[in-house]
């Protein structure tokens, strides 16, 4: 099964190429515009392996946040959409 596996993950990889920064900067705008910038969220899988060139761990989370820039998100959203909203959304949901 495991060869099995590996040869059709190998097509889907040959047929599709990875996700950019770009790419994934470009699904942050479309969730900016559906629902709005104060409920826009992002994380990384932290040590490796997410599947974005150029965002395979947090160490290049920068990318990211150099994209954002680029795109005209300015540094207040861009804190957010990197982790402020869910750190407010956490504040009001947790029980104290």
């Amino acid at each position: 099964r495991k060869t099995a596996y590996d040869a059709k993950l190998a097509a889907i990889q040959k047929k599709y190429p990875p996700a950019t920064v770009k790419d994934f900067a470009n699904h942050i705008d479309y969730v900016v515009k559906l629902i709005g910038i104060d409920h826009a969220g992002i994380s990384s899988d932290f040590d490796g392996g997410g599947g974005v060139d150029g965002w395979r761990n947090a160490g290049e989370t920068f990318n990211v946040t150099l994209e954002l820039v680029r795109r005209g998100y300015s540094e207040a959203d861009a804190a957010n959409i990197l982790g402020g909203n869910w750190l407010r959304f956490l504040g009001r949901n947790l029980p104290s």
